[in-house]
């Protein structure tokens, strides 16, 4: 008995393990190609690229984003009781619920583009943009179904991947897209005499590519579903359950499912789109010109943000995969285990997070300069204010997971409500009276995260009595990230006299890497026994001996 639930748990880790490296996949796969989409665009059509995708965003949160969650947890819960064909019947009125919520708000979203996008958002020709978003509503919530049966099923292999073939076929249209639709746009600005419209047209092209991906990923889904359905009908004929859900059970129970995850989700995810529309509509009654305000969201959209969501990429997949963990030892651990896995994974975040911000100050614009083309000076000075965010994500990130872990599911919602609220008053007063445009929204998001960490904080000290470690955890990494900076600055500075730019840059951030990784060994904020604990510990333990970075007590 003890031996099968042995089995059972590495099998629910290892399919944990597969889920979480291909979102990690696909998140870098999706930084990866917008940073040539954004030279492509330039920094005009990322701002309508930017906004558009905020508006879809919302309206994806609507129709699937809980969708996967949902259906996962219902199926799961009839298959453990061998009752398939009920999880059958869940599958079938899902993927109902989700043909009719994603064709309404997609033909809600394509109809009323150009009200949201002029009216609302003070971005009218954003409206290209999200109108070839909107089918995409549509297939992103049958797929959503889709996934959450085979999760459910208790195979996460078919939606690990649909995203990886999904998100190598959004960056390749994606790129392509918004090449072709530009040079197109140019054209037809010729006899529409609008400056504005290639790059409108090229921000269609762009989200074409989430459009096709989520096509081809869909495809590759009802394949998958069309091998698998031999087996899936040999085992509803073997079930003999006689008491079938009713079908109006059925959605009460998925909608009471997916509500707590809607709104869990939606703090974050409307954050960001109100923020682009108050900033558009406060500029635009400023005297600001549409294409000026378009052009300062490119900047923060497509170069700012993407850069700061590399480190988060690590913590959000740090904080998924502590969740299951966590909960297992909250349910049979002690305290003092609870506060060990608290502690370690808040440690690595923050020895990946404080490196990162301190990059981010130092070589803002070389770094920008390496990657992107346009306009570099204000996203370096966006990304050199901003740095400091990225510990404060990191940390409001991952204590969100844990506060979800010890079963405080509500707590980052209702810190993440308070949080807005201060964002919003903060972002509007800096705005209106300081004038600081962009860099109000940048600030805005040092509000956000900095009240999130404070409030979590507490929060984690009310639950479970934990109090964090500070040496080990902050002034190390930061005292590491210090010495790192100095030298990496010099560096590069030196090397920028005889190398060109973007080789100097490359250089300086190996420079980088290596000092950090130094400066923390000798410091201490690794022990032998976690060096020996990871994937050929042992090996890298011995050499790092050898090289006189760690004492010896094995």
């Amino acid at each position: 008995m003890e031996t099968q639930q042995k089995k059972k748990n590495s099998s629910f880790l290892m399919q944990g393990i597969i889920l979480a490296a291909a979102g990690i996949i696909t998140r870098l796969i999706g930084i990866a190609y917008r940073i040539p989409v954004n030279n492509i665009l330039g920094d005009e059509g990322q701002g309508f690229y930017g906004c558009a995708f905020s508006i879809y965003n919302i309206a994806l949160l609507l129709t699937s984003y809980s969708l996967p969650l949902a259906v996962s947890k219902l199926v799961s819960a009839r298959v453990s009781k061998k009752e398939y064909k009920n999880a059958m019947r869940i599958f079938k009125g899902a993927l109902l619920f989700a043909i009719i919520v994603g064709a309404v708000v997609g033909i809600i979203v394509f109809v009323g583009a150009e009200f949201i996008a002029g009216e609302i958002m003070s971005l009218k020709l954003s409206a290209y943009a999200l109108r070839v978003l909107a089918p995409g509503l549509f297939i992103v919530a049958v797929m959503g179904v889709v996934r959450g049966f085979f999760q459910g099923m208790g195979t996460m292999v078919p939606t690990a991947l649909s995203q990886i073939v999904e998100q190598i076929v959004n960056a390749i249209v994606s790129i392509i897209g918004a090449s072709y639709l530009l040079e197109m746009g140019k054209k037809v600005k010729e006899t529409k005499e609008n400056a504005s419209l290639p790059y409108a047209y090229g921000a269609a092209g762009g989200t074409l590519g989430t459009v096709s991906g989520a096509l081809i990923g869909l495809i590759f889904l009802i394949l998958v579903m069309m091998l698998f359905y031999p087996t899936l009908k040999r085992r509803v004929q073997k079930d003999k359950t006689k008491n079938l859900e009713g079908y109006s059970d059925i959605y009460s129970v998925l909608l009471m499912t997916i509500a707590p995850v809607i709104l869990s989700t939606a703090i974050y995810n409307i954050s960001e789109t109100l923020d682009q529309g108050i900033f558009s509509n406060i500029m635009v009654a400023q005297g600001h010109t549409e294409k000026e305000t378009a052009e300062l969201l490119g900047m923060f959209t497509g170069k700012y943000n993407t850069l700061i969501n590399i480190p988060l990429a690590v913590a959000n997949a740090l904080g998924a995969s502590l969740i299951p963990s966590l909960t297992a030892t909250v349910a049979s651990g002690t305290k003092k285990q609870i506060h060990a896995k608290i502690n370690m994974v808040i440690r690595f975040v923050m020895m990946i997070a404080i490196p990162c911000a301190v990059g981010f100050l130092v070589l803002a614009e070389p770094i920008l300069d390496l990657l992107y083309s346009g306009n570099i000076e204000i996203p370096a000075h966006m990304l050199q204010l901003g740095a400091i965010t990225v510990i404060f994500y990191c940390l409001s990130t991952v204590t969100n997971a844990i506060l979800q872990g010890i079963n405080k599911m509500t707590t980052p919602v209702k810190h993440g409500a308070i949080s807005l609220v201060v964002h919003l008053i903060g972002l509007y007063i800096m705005l209106v009276f300081f004038k600081w445009e962009i860099y109000a929204v940048v600030v805005g998001n040092i509000i956000f995260s900095l009240c999130m960490c404070i409030l979590n904080a507490r929060a984690l000290k009310q639950a479970v009595r934990y109090q964090q470690e500070v040496t080990r955890t902050f002034l190390i990494p930061l005292g590491s990230a210090a010495i790192m900076g100095v030298i990496t600055f010099a560096a590069y500075f030196l090397m920028k006299i005889a190398l060109p730019k973007a080789v100097s840059t490359i250089l300086a951030l190996a420079v980088a890497v290596l000092v950090y990784g130094i400066c923390l060994l000798k410091f201490g904020a690794l022990t032998a026994d976690e060096i020996v604990a990871l994937p050929k510990g042992a090996s890298i333990y011995k050499l790092l001996v050898k090289f006189h970075l760690m004492e010896e007590e094995y």
